[in-house]
């Protein structure tokens, strides 16, 4: 949520950021109910104000053994006025509210204007075969079985299989024991249904058509472990000198991801049910771009152990998803499809969630503010199996295991033999 004083204080700036983000919601509209709703507070203020006079001028009358009639009469008749006030006030609020959860987070200033690529790490692999893409290689392998999770759970599902099932395992050792072993985060292995509350914290429920809710509870499967991450500390206070807090998460996430998308609709691509390792981290605002930068080097340190070449990407206001105000990607390459896969976004959505789910930050000093959240991927495994299996396939058809999972795998070198 963004801050209202800000949409108050710099309407023009804020239209200018909303703008970049394609925003429909008028900022105008906000001024005007925020201003109509200032206005009854103050009023609703000042009968309350009265009402107690006149209620202790009852108090007084009968003291004094008084005629208190006239007093009752003019308390009554400011009791209905507040009450009936009170009830416009409600409404009023209640728009309010509605306004300002329907905005996104605001851009942060160096988001590009259009997805730019800031830097690659490793070489793309050269093969004197024709490689596979990985649809092929699963069935060939055994890796997957997708007509069994087609005739299971419908289209857009996967079941892995034999030492498909094997790598994912490993994969998610491998993430977890890295970033809670060397990069000093806590291992929670949270829920994967949420509250709309909770869901709606996240900045997630902007996008309904994306998530899975239950048919007769008010849940929601989470579309990424950041749903639960970020509400650790819903309604808390954290101390400052507790800062940065950080999570690690393994669950499998959930989306609908509708559309068609060409090639990238078979296989392992845009799956409903995914495995993915998420990274959360509370942190000062004066500190967020450390926290940011932390977490970068956290998801990319996966990928240059596993040796799969990738880059680094901004993405514009437009491409960010609704809670975040700077986002990188991080693409992998994978040889089989030719293309740049995306394996971990990592953003920063500053206070925008921790307004949301009311987690305050007490400084030193003993004030209050919200502290910065963020988040990224550490990363999602159906894209990283793609790149695994096309870029360290062999001419016999084998796929060689990278050296990083080995010790996850029993050793097992290659799988195919």
């Amino acid at each position: 949520m963004i801050d209202p004083r800000k949409i108050r204080e710099n309407p023009d700036e804020i239209r200018k950021l909303l703008a970049r983000r394609r925003c429909p919601i008028s900022v105008d509209e906000i001024l005007a109910v925020d201003e109509k709703r200032r206005k009854l507070q103050a009023e609703r203020d000042t009968l309350r104000h009265d009402l107690k006079q006149a209620s202790d001028a009852i108090g007084k009358l009968k003291r004094e053994s008084k005629d208190a009639s006239e007093a009752m009469a003019k308390t009554k008749e400011l009791s209905a006025k507040t009450k009936e006030l009170d009830g416009k006030l409600s409404e009023i609020e209640a728009r309010f509210e509605e306004l300002l959860w329907q905005l996104p987070n605001l851009p942060d200033p160096d988001a590009p204007d259009e997805d730019t690529v800031i830097r690659s790490w490793g070489s793309k692999p050269e093969f004197d075969f024709q490689p596979a893409d990985h649809v092929t290689i699963c069935e060939r392998l055994g890796l997957c079985d997708f007509r069994y999770a087609a005739s299971y759970a419908g289209a857009r599902f996967a079941a892995y299989t034999g030492d498909g099932a094997l790598l994912l395992r490993a994969l998610v050792n491998l993430c977890l024991d890295l970033h809670t072993r060397e990069h000093g985060y806590k291992e929670v292995f949270p829920p994967v249904l949420a509250r709309a509350e909770s869901a709606n914290a996240a900045g997630q429920l902007s996008k309904l058509e994306d998530m899975y809710a239950l048919a007769d509870d008010p849940l929601y499967l989470i579309p990424t472990s950041e749903t639960a991450l970020i509400n650790l500390h819903m309604r808390q206070e954290i101390k400052e000198e507790d800062l940065p807090l950080k999570y690690t998460a393994y669950t499998s996430c959930f989306r609908r991801e509708a559309g068609t998308y060409g090639t990238q609709t078979k296989g392992l691509f845009r799956i409903h049910q995914f495995e993915k390792v998420e990274l959360v981290q509370f942190a000062h605002p004066e500190h967020w771009r450390e926290a940011f930068d932390e977490i970068l080097s956290n998801a990319e340190k996966v990928l240059q152990l596993l040796e799969l070449p990738y880059r680094v990407k901004a993405l514009s206001p437009t491409e960010a998803a609704f809670q975040a105000s700077l986002t990188f990607d991080i693409d992998v390459w994978a040889a089989g499809a030719e293309d740049w896969l995306e394996v971990s976004s990592i953003s920063n959505c500053a206070d925008f969630q921790a307004r949301r789910n009311k987690t305050r930050l007490r400084l030193a000093d003993g004030s209050l503010i919200y502290p910065h959240i963020l988040n990224g991927s550490g990363t999602a495994f159906p894209r990283l199996i793609i790149a695994i299996l096309e870029n360290y396939q062999q001419a016999d058809g084998s796929i060689k295991v990278p050296d990083a999972l080995r010790p996850y795998m029993d050793g097992k070198e290659h799988l195919g033999r």
